[in-house]
């Protein structure tokens, strides 16, 4: 049976989420009249709002309540009557949502703690570079043939026109804000590269309203402050993919800014420091650069996920990383 309503589910942050952007371009490619639904956490609903693809973004308000709106979203999956489910996540949450949705097929991962109650489940191996995009559509493989598409966000014309001021001149943007302490390269280097950038290009710093204060910290310490500008908190998701789009180079750490550079093509230089290319995160556009420290660390990855402090107490992994390597990705 030709599925007509498929659902997607990835309730993970914004970076996992903005991958699974991907398996929409393929679903939407090899079933191109099936109406394509998106489960998604509150908080990256955002990065729908023009999606050309997709029917409907559901919402799981996880903060609110986490099981009164499972059993919420539980009801409304199964009155929707899915004919596919797809579930990306690998937790029992979102588990039960797939098992208990009542639609003839539903496929995940094998780490999901009740995969046993899928129709079809997958592996779901870090190793080998594979690349997070790929594990994905292993799940749907052999009902949408075709090439493994890229990630794909779909900013509106009001949002290109909403960045327009920031792109009087050639600018750079610097997204130098991460979660996790180990995978966010140092204040001191972002300072190093920032100086050696603004006599030529203005430097736009990007984030959410909770990196403001480290953009400050970094904006009060460069040498050309008026040629860098903090704008944390001040853009959407969409918004933020626009200007990103059109920047000269996006520097940006192993995060969310480095998949949204993904997602609209734009030239992106990502910088490794705990963690590696080769988990399968790694950024997909056609102009991607890597930035990592040269020499072989015996403690390096130390993690799939970062730390809030180096578990060897040196940070050689960041703090060795040249500002060199960065300068040499741009365009001479």
């Amino acid at each position: 049976m030709i599925p007509r309503r498929i659902l997607v589910i990835q309730t993970a942050f914004i970076g996992d989420v903005i991958l699974a952007t991907a398996l929409l371009e393929n679903l939407h490619q090899g079933l191109p009249d099936a109406k394509i639904d998106f489960l998604v956490r509150k908080g990256n609903e955002g990065l729908f709002e023009n999606h050309p693809y997709l029917s409907k973004v559901l919402i799981w308000k996880k903060k609110e309540g986490k099981f009164k709106s499972l059993w919420q979203l539980l009801k409304q999956i199964r009155q929707t009557e899915y004919d596919w489910v797809i579930n990306l996540q690998r937790f029992a949450g979102t588990g039960m949502l797939t098992a208990f949705s009542k639609a003839p097929k539903t496929t995940g991962f094998d780490k999901n703690p009740l995969s046993f109650l899928f129709t079809n489940k997958f592996p779901h191996k870090i190793e080998n570079g594979v690349h997070e995009v790929t594990r994905n559509y292993e799940l749907v493989k052999n009902e949408v043939a075709g090439k493994i598409l890229k990630p794909r966000l779909y900013p509106s014309s009001t949002d290109y026109d909403f960045v327009k001021p920031y792109q009087s001149k050639p600018y750079i943007c610097v997204a130098p804000a991460s979660v996790w302490f180990t995978k966010q390269y140092p204040v001191e280097g972002w300072i190093k590269l920032i100086n050696e950038l603004t006599s030529q290009y203005h430097v736009l710093l990007l984030g959410g309203p909770s990196d403001g204060d480290l953009a400050d910290k970094i904006q009060n310490q460069v040498s050309s402050k008026e040629n860098v500008h903090n704008l944390c908190g001040k853009l959407s998701f969409l918004q933020s993919a626009a200007l990103m789009q059109s920047s000269v180079m996006n520097f940006v750490n192993d995060s969310a800014p480095m998949h949204i550079s993904s997602a609209v093509n734009a030239a992106v230089t990502a910088v490794y420091c705990s963690t590696v290319p080769e988990f399968g995160f790694g950024p997909l556009s056609d102009n991607s650069h890597i930035v990592e420290v040269l020499e072989k660390l015996t403690c390096r990855p130390c993690g799939l996920h970062g730390h809030k402090a180096c578990p060897e107490g040196h940070f050689k992994c960041a703090t060795d990383i040249k500002t060199e390597q960065f300068l040499e990705v741009l365009p001479q």
